[in-house]
């Protein structure tokens, strides 16, 4: 593994450990895909890494099962403010 995605690899699994973000933030932050941050925390990381990899591994799954919470909560949202100014 080449030097640069081994260092990307541990950057970007210590940020998620140590902010509880989503994959998608976590490539936002990054500036890669969230295919790429995936492939790093899931296949990677578990080879550099055990411990922090299971870390990752949960917090991931946490919001995994959350997915469905947050999602109803933007559409809450989206609907609150494009009806907020109709009486």
């Amino acid at each position: 593994m080449r030097g640069y995605i081994w260092r990307r690899v541990l950057d970007v699994s210590t940020y998620i450990a140590d902010t509880g973000s989503t994959v998608r933030d976590a490539a936002r932050k990054f500036a890669v895909s969230k295919s790429t941050v995936h492939k790093d925390v899931s296949e990677r990381l578990p080879q550099i890494d055990a411990r922090l990899a299971k870390r990752v591994r949960r917090i991931l799954e946490h919001n995994k099962a959350e997915r469905h919470i947050r999602g109803g909560e933007a559409t809450r949202r989206k609907y609150a403010e494009r009806h907020a100014g109709v009486s």
